[in-house]
């Protein structure tokens, strides 16, 4: 019983001061926005497939991202493919060009990627 005396006998704190440390915080959405919406995930791939073929889809890249891990059980290596559609505004890469991109806003149906930047591009033949 002691304690649940000594609960009620103490007043709790006000939280009044939480209030105007909130308003404080700079309302600007210009460069600080990519920081706003956290850690967006980057991946590295090889460009299979590219805008200049006739009847494909206009600033889109099809990028295939080939991740190896080892199997928990059987101890071999495993390759595992993925493909991702991402956005590529000018037209700049093209087929078999290694390149990086990043999670983005979704940008049509399939398209939730956006190209950053060039890795390697291989020699012409």
């Amino acid at each position: 019983m002691a304690k649940a005396e000594a609960a009620q006998a103490t007043p709790k704190k006000a939280t009044a001061k939480a209030a105007p440390a909130a308003a404080k915080a700079p309302a600007t959405a210009g460069a600080n926005a990519v920081d706003e919406r956290g850690a967006r995930r980057t991946l590295v791939g090889r460009v299979i497939n590219d805008t200049a073929n006739p009847g494909r889809a206009k600033k889109t890249v099809v990028v295939e991202v080939i991740n190896r891990y080892r199997d928990p059980v059987y101890g071999k290596y495993v390759k595992q493919r993925n493909r991702f559609h991402a956005h590529d505004e000018d037209h700049t890469y093209k087929t078999r060009d290694m390149v990086e991109i990043r999670e983005s806003r979704p940008l049509s149906a399939t398209k939730r990627w956006e190209v950053i930047r060039l890795v390697d591009r291989p020699e012409e033949v």
